[in-house]
């Protein structure tokens, strides 16, 4: 048939690809048709089976007031009812469908009536309530039963009309497919052919398998340049194995490339080890993978990630000891190891079906961490392009792996640094004013014993201040660590923390802006904020200000101004412990931005505390 279909003209060779397509389309249109007609049949089905619970609660109705007359018309519909939903009725259509749960159904309902019938003394049965609530029950079950197979058949009926569409779009590809592939191309391969010739690629071939006019042309075609090349073919040769040898180092780097871009993205190690997963075993062309690594302890290889593992075995070897079986034993370059049936090592393996298992190593720092087990149900034939392909994916695999537990590591220090901060600026300034408390609460407890009143009342005022000042260092330590800037804007955070310093002294506070600059980084300008939120603490503490200016300056360089006019002091001489312990904790953290805090003050003159951050700091990376 096929040497028949090759010999037969174009025109005969479209005819008869139109003709299949029109069948198997005109067959998907017949099925449409015939599904079309079991959802009618079924839809009057339900409708009939409906009027059966009505006419239940009906005789029950009638069976309770007395009225035999219509109790037996009832009765005589509701056998008929039953006889129509079992022979059906084409002309309407009506019909139940045939499946064994819906037939089920209809028997339970027809044995459920016949009891009724044949408890009856006169043949008309009189339900009473429970009864007919009994009936009604089975009634629902059948109805549900044929609603559950004309939902089947609607599914069907979409996936056929789906069928239909991609027939008509499959048609229209065909045919300009085959138009390509019988007339288009032929006639572009001969035209490629001739200019090829014209340009001394003597080597050029066109494809004559083909019987009809345009496989004559093309093996006329390819004697001429036969003889043409006689004399250059060995030449041809290896300009065609140098050629396929760049295409596979061209797919090599492509894959490199690929891997590299997605482990720069993975989040997680189980999903870089998924991705990695898939595109080793389509490089490599194996049946399944498994992508292991060793837990903390280094006593375990941790099944990661796997494709095509049966899942017996997946959970069987989730956790393997290393040299438990050639899974565990990773060699320092991509092997081919023989699974041999029986062999207890490779039970698992074996019972899969694998023949050839291909064990990469994962190593950081010459240190080995895993393993990626490629499994055959053929024997591979791995060349030494492929191994040194599988033994860089690997080591790509290896330092991503490794990138994503030194982010971890590195949000983990973050923590316990801002954990740290938090300890120091609790122990500088609540710890401080909770010991001076309990140490004014033992002279007071002291002055009690002894009498002395003027002596407690001092002390109590004491302490009520100390417990102030405590009240106002824990509400602008929540202020400190709730305060966020908004995206790459940190003047609307300012103004946030202006607005409640304003609330929490009563001292009036204002905000100056000068000139715009480029976006600052999150880190950058959190660290800033909380800078500015110490020097406004100090002010509430210390200054006896009447007036405080914060003024943020963008150019040449980014800087920020905190100014009161408060009483001022001499930074070297008479500058409050606390003072020096809050500038000290602001130029460290000015210090993690790269930016330098300075201190102005003179008695009776205010205090102006300047944030100045380098010009390379505030640009966004």
């Amino acid at each position: 048939m096929f040497i028949s279909w090759s010999r037969a003209p174009l025109a005969t060779k479209i005819g008869i690809l139109g003709a299949m397509l029109l069948t198997i389309a005109l067959t998907a249109i017949g099925v449409t048709l015939w599904i079309g007609w079991q959802l009618e049949g079924g839809a009057a089905a339900v409708n009939e089976a409906g009027r059966l619970r009505m006419q239940t609660w009906r005789m029950a109705h009638l069976a309770a007031t007395g009225d035999r007359a219509q109790l037996q018309f009832q009765a005589r519909a509701y056998e008929s009812a039953l006889r129509q939903l079992q022979i059906g009725d084409p002309a309407r259509p009506l019909f139940l469908p045939r499946d064994e749960k819906t037939q089920v159904a209809y028997r339970a309902v027809n044995e459920d009536w016949r009891r009724l019938t044949s408890a009856a003394t006169d043949g008309v049965p009189a339900p009473t309530g429970a009864q007919a609530e009994a009936l009604v029950n089975r009634v629902n079950l059948l109805v549900d039963a044929v609603e559950a197979r004309m939902a089947a058949w609607s599914s069907l009926l979409s996936a056929v009309q789906l069928t239909l569409v991609g027939l008509a779009i499959a048609a229209s590809v065909v045919f300009l497919y085959a138009s390509h592939l019988v007339v288009f191309a032929p006639v572009d391969r001969l035209r490629r052919g001739l200019k090829a010739l014209e340009q001394g690629t003597l080597g050029i071939r066109i494809p004559g398998n083909a019987q009809d006019e345009f496989g004559e042309l093309a093996r006329g075609f390819n004697r001429m340049a036969e003889r043409l090349q006689a004399v250059y073919r060995g030449m041809e040769d290896e300009v065609r194995a140098k050629t396929a040898d760049l295409r596979d180092e061209q797919r090599r780097l492509a894959a490199l490339y690929e891997a590299s871009a997605f482990a720069a993205g993975a989040q997680s190690q189980r999903e870089l080890a998924a991705g990695f997963a898939d595109r080793v075993r389509q490089l490599a062309s194996a049946d399944a993978i498994a992508v292991r690594w060793l837990d903390p302890s280094e006593q375990r290889l941790v099944l990661l990630a796997s494709q095509g593992l049966p899942p017996a075995m997946v959970e069987a070897e989730r956790c393997l000891v290393p040299g438990a079986c050639h899974c565990g034993s990773p060699a320092v370059r991509a092997r081919v190891i023989p699974i041999t049936p029986g062999a207890k090592p490779s039970s698992h393996c074996a019972k899969a079906s694998f023949v050839a298992l291909v064990n990469v190593e994962l190593t950081v720092q010459g240190r080995a961490m895993g393993e990626i087990d490629l499994l055959y149900r053929e024997t591979p034939q791995l060349a030494e392009a492929d191994r040194e392909l599988l033994d860089s994916l690997a080591s790509h695999l290896s330092s991503a792996m490794e990138g994503l537990r030194n982010e971890a590591l590195q949000r983990e220090a973050a923590v316990a640094e801002e954990r740290g901060m938090l300890a120091r600026e609790l122990h500088d300034s609540i710890a401080q004013s909770l010991a001076f408390m309990k140490i004014q609460l033992q002279l007071l407890k002291d002055a009690h014993q002894n009498g002395q009143a003027p002596v407690a009342a001092r002390l109590l005022d004491e302490l009520e201040l100390g417990l102030k000042e405590s009240t106002a260092d824990v509400r602008a330590l929540l202020m400190h660590f709730r305060t966020r800037t908004d995206g790459d804007d940190l003047l609307p955070a300012l103004q946030q923390t202006l607005q409640k310093f304003r609330l929490q002294s009563g001292v009036p506070a204002e905000l100056q802006v000068d000139g715009h600059g480029a976006p600052l980084p999150a880190d950058v300008q959190v660290q800033l904020l909380h800078v500015v939120q110490e020097a406004l603490a100090n002010v509430r503490k210390h200054a006896r200000a009447s007036q405080v200016q914060v003024k943020l300056v963008h150019q040449p360089s980014l800087q920020i101004d905190v100014c009161d006019d408060g009483r001022g002091f001499d930074p070297v001489a008479d500058a409050p412990d606390d003072s020096h312990v809050g500038l000290r904790i602001m130029r460290e953290r000015a210090a993690k931005v790269g930016a330098a805090v300075s201190l102005k003050s003179q008695p009776g003159s205010g205090t102006l505390v300047r944030i100045s951050l380098a010009e390379s700091e505030a640009v966004t990376p």
